[in-house]
């Protein structure tokens, strides 16, 4: 039978189910993979209420606790979602070459489908490690002048944000501060090679005299800055937050409860400074259950508990499991994971049921809303499949979670 576009749109039906794209989308992301889902997230926002205090009516004196007027402190983090996309293009002529024969034409479109899949899933996966500013990195000093640009990385863990063919774009700051640029005028560059071990980049653009990269700038992919998830360093940030409001909350007013618990650990041993955390978040009325460290401070965990480590294995699915590592902290037992988008010398301590990874439908799924999975391009000899996702991060219990300042 020849393979034509009717009968690839049900076998892509077919392919590409539930249970196919959960493991395109959750294999090798832990954070992603184990967070709670909530499909249903439409209208125009997602009120998640807390209590953060009950109601202080109270007095050994009757008088003066009827004088009082307290009730309970509650607070709605008003949720939006935010946009993200990831397209497959596929040229004529391979799809041609391939239509008769059945595998051969799966072979051409899936390859490329799963690529997109990936790379979408990767980048909702790495934003859940950071903030909604997007960065990927910072600078770690200005370029050399050559025919290339190549950008060390201050951080060398944060070489996993980078692919080839990224559109890079650099900021002086997060949010605000000035645009920086190759030569005096090019503000964007494309990724040609990419050095994990060395934790530098190279962009196809010159770097001249006239180009503006310092130490400490902010790398972004174009496009990117300022419209993505809101991460774990947004709901746990470093410091305290302050009265700008996030998601229609003033967090200054008790900053444990409405923006989480804070633990140095840095004059600690890893696993005793993991422990301190759970109980500083115990304290609180918090039971964590999961950890999230980055690789390099993983193998410092297990380095550090030797042959007293005990190992989990936590199955997500038949396809996808994670192994990590089994601590004890004041409320019970904690699994450590080894997350790749968690910035270095950080660990976040999570209670899961606290969270709720909101979307409107499937995480990650097909645009084809008009019935058509797939696409003609109107300017090139090419057909495209348009991937996906409308999602927010959501926590009612930021104080039942922290994050800890590791070595």
């Amino acid at each position: 039978m020849t393979q034509d576009m009717t009968s690839f749109d049900k076998a892509l039906k077919e392919h590409y189910g539930p249970h196919m794209v959960e493991n395109l989308v959750y294999k090798n992301n832990p954070l992603l993979a184990m967070l709670p889902k909530y499909e249903q997230f439409g209208g125009r926002n997602y009120p998640m209420p807390l209590v953060y205090g009950n109601p202080q009516n109270r007095s050994s004196t009757f008088s003066n606790a009827v004088a009082l007027a307290s009730e309970s402190q509650v607070k709605a983090f008003t949720l939006t979602r935010v946009k993200n996309y990831s397209l497959a293009f596929i040229d004529g002529e391979t799809l041609d070459a391939s239509k008769g024969d059945k595998n051969a034409f799966m072979d051409a479109l899936t390859l490329e489908i799963d690529g997109a899949y990936a790379s979408l899933a990767n980048d909702i996966a790495f934003g859940l490690g950071r903030d909604s500013s997007g960065y990927r990195a910072q600078v770690s000093a200005e370029p050399s002048e050559a025919g290339t640009t190549v950008i060390t990385l201050k951080n060398i863990q944060d070489i996993v944000g980078f692919e080839i063919n990224q559109d890079i774009v650099i900021w002086s700051a997060k949010s605000g501060g000035t645009q920086r640029t190759f030569d005096g005028s090019a503000t964007a560059a494309l990724v040609s090679a990419v050095d994990r071990s060395a934790g530098t980049i190279t962009l196809a653009d010159a770097y001249d005299s006239s180009g503006t990269i310092a130490a400490d700038d902010y790398i972004f992919v174009n496009g990117d800055r300022g419209s993505k998830i809101s991460g774990l360093e947004d709901w746990i940030p470093d410091s305290a937050p302050g009265a700008t409001t996030f998601f229609g909350v003033d967090r200054s007013v008790d900053t444990n409860r409405l923006g989480g618990i804070r633990t140095t650990g840095t004059s600690m041993p890893i696993e005793e400074a993991l422990i301190s955390g759970a109980n500083d978040i115990g304290r609180e009325g918090g039971n964590v259950d999961c950890a999230f460290v980055n690789f390099a401070q993983y193998a410092k965990l297990t380095k550090s508990l030797g042959s007293k480590v005990q190992y989990i294995d936590i199955q997500k699915t038949a396809e996808v499991a994670f192994r990590g590592i089994l601590i004890h902290g004041a409320n019970g037992p904690i699994k450590v994971l080894a997350d790749r988008t968690i910035r270095d010398s950080r660990a976040y301590m999570l209670e899961l049921n606290s969270w709720k990874l909101c979307s409107l439908g499937p995480l990650v799924k097909m645009l084809n809303s008009d019935g058509n999975k797939f696409l003609r391009q109107s300017s090139a000899d090419a057909y495209e499949v348009r991937l996906g996702s409308y999602a927010q991060l959501g926590c009612n219990a930021p104080g039942h979670n922290g994050v800890i300042t590791l070595d």
